[in-house]
């Protein structure tokens, strides 16, 4: 009889995988861990929060597995689930720099962020992709998509940095789920009604084809566990997050207003040569681009009038010593998507290339260039070809770039003077050492839309509204986003479309100020959940989270 490993829960999986009388849980359910954010708006907790985390045995080889539970909240990730994962592979981390060798393995059954607990969502999967970028210098990172749910939103990112990914058949792989695309871009753009469609474009055989899926096993335990077995002794990794150069060479050969099926998609794909891509930092010219709050900044700060670049959307350039770096908005891009200053799919791989330049260059330097990010992206971009050709893997390229970047020793710093949303924020702006926002209420800081998550969540407007009021990580303004703890400094008496000389002066010194924090700094992010507000309010579950895991961690 076959051994269904799809049918099975998240503790099941893990149990399945282990050696038999190897596996010990990490905060399991009678340590009682769960969301502190979900009671308030009348959603009963999980005693696990929905992610199960087990040391043990793969064929006598030490592994430690986080398995999401697609059955609670969809497998959305909150403050607690993401605390779990990230503390056990740092602990992971830790021993194998000690020569402690273990593998970090994460079963994803997710649709991405818990949106009843948005902003700590995102923050948690940005901490997961930190961390999995540390781990694969010492061990490959195994992912697992059985089915279900399959692996979705910021999650979809977190498989694309995976050194190999491995599924079944009935997986689906995608950053924004059909209702969404619906919501967001129409239902012309993606009908979410058509489950063929869906299938055809999100399911594993498509994406074994484009190679964003590394394997598709039979739907059985062994099958699986010989599978990951054979991925670690051969220490196999992808570099998924690594062909900036494959997609952009693709993406200047594609005509996005042709239609794309994934028949002759595949054909596009295998017949790519790719070619290097290198972007030259932004010049002045006479033509204004259009306005958007991260240009207006860019060229402030910059010094640079009408900024310009060979990529329309992306402008980068050295001041002072300082890379600053934009993604804007341009009305007449040839990719209708990312008009409004949406991260797309050209967006992604190209900022990944500017950053990765940069890295290669101060490769050898004492001193490395610090990066200011200029945040001002309203979202991702949704579409249809957006989804086939694999955004997550453009947002996973950027968010890579700049996590090796911070790891290798530049000083990253996201400065927000606009908007800071769900995709595009986790590609551009939370992988930085420090964040920096304008007290503004115009900035909207969330995972998604209003309409997308009362949609998603099954909820009117009017009552996710009534559910910020509780709820501070699921608002949508900088002054409950402060609250959360993940801010270094919010600068007051500063308007996101007032960039006067006196304005851009304050900017520039809270700039240099949290530039100066950095010095003999760690480079990870746990400003994050040890500064005071963290500490008091804003993270208390996380550092509990923390606590609890070093403790149980030894054998």
């Amino acid at each position: 009889m076959r051994n269904s490993f799809v049918e099975l829960h998240a503790r099941q999986r893990a149990e399945a995988l282990l050696d038999a009388g190897t596996g010990r849980e990490l905060i399991g359910p009678l340590d009682n861990m769960i969301s502190p954010q979900l009671e308030p708006q009348g959603i009963v907790p999980e005693s696990d929060d929905g992610v199960v985390i087990m040391k043990g045995q793969i064929n006598g080889k030490n592994v430690v597995i986080a398995a999401i539970e697609g059955a609670f909240q969809g497998g959305g990730i909150g403050e607690v689930s993401g605390a779990k994962i990230v503390s056990a592979f740092e602990q992971a981390l830790a021993d194998n720099k000690a020569g402690k060798t273990i593998y970090p393995i994460i079963i994803l059954d997710t649709g991405g962020v818990r949106l009843q607990e948005a902003n700590y969502g995102l923050l948690s999967i940005s901490e997961i992709h930190n961390i999995v970028i540390a781990l694969k210098k010492y061990v490959p990172v195994i992912g697992l998509v059985p089915g279900r749910v399959g692996s979705f939103g910021g999650m979809s990112i977190t498989s694309a940095l995976l050194s190999y990914l491995i599924g079944t058949d009935r997986a689906r792989i995608g950053l924004n789920g059909p209702e969404v695309i619906e919501q967001e871009a129409g239902v012309r753009e993606f009908d979410s009604s058509d489950k063929n469609l869906i299938w055809n474009t999100l399911g594993t055989k498509q994406r074994l084809a484009t190679r964003i899926v590394d394997e598709i096993v039979d739907d059985d335990v062994a099958a699986f566990k010989q599978a990951i077995d054979a991925a670690i002794t051969a220490h196999k990794d992808s570099h998924r997050d690594q062909k900036s150069d494959f997609y952009l060479t693709l993406l200047d050969q594609l005509d996005p207003t042709a239609p794309l099926d994934t028949v002759d998609y595949r054909k596009m794909f295998a017949a790519v040569q790719p070619e290097t891509h290198h972007l030259a930092p932004a010049q002045a010219s006479q033509t204004p681009g259009t306005p958007s709050r991260g240009r207006l900044w860019f060229e402030k700060l910059t010094g640079i009038q009408n900024a310009q670049s060979d990529v329309s959307t992306v402008l980068h350039a050295k001041k002072d010593g300082r890379e600053y770096i934009a993604i804007v908005a341009d009305e007449h891009n040839r990719f209708p998507r990312v008009r409004h200053g949406e991260v797309g799919l050209v967006e992604g791989f190209t900022v990944a290339s500017v950053v990765n330049d940069l890295v290669a260059a101060d490769k050898d330097k004492a001193v490395k260039t610090p990066i200011i990010m200029v945040v001002d992206v309203p979202s991702q971009a949704y579409g249809y070809k957006e989804e086939l050709i694999g955004i997550h893997l453009s947002l996973a390229a950027s968010a890579a770039a700049y996590a090796r970047a911070r790891q290798a020793g530049h000083q990253v710093v996201a400065f927000i003077p606009g908007d800071a949303v769900s995709g595009g924020f986790l590609a551009h702006g939370l992988q930085s050492n420090r964040l920096v926002a304008l007290d503004d209420l115009g900035i909207t800081i969330q995972a998604m839309s209003k309409a997308s998550a009362a949609r998603i969540t099954q909820r009117t407007i009017a009552e996710l509204e009534e559910a910020t009021k509780h709820v501070p990580a699921m608002a949508y303004d900088i002054e409950n986003y402060r609250k959360l703890g993940a801010l270094y400094k919010l600068i007051e008496g500063v308007h996101s479309k007032d960039a006067n000389d006196q304005a851009v002066a304050t900017v520039q010194g809270v700039i240099q100020h949290a530039l100066d924090s950095l010095e003999d700094a760690p480079t990870d992010l746990s400003f994050r959940y040890t500064n005071p507000i963290a500490v008091k309010s804003g993270r208390v579950a996380t550092n509990k989270v923390r606590q609890m895991m070093a403790e149980q961690w030894p054998d």
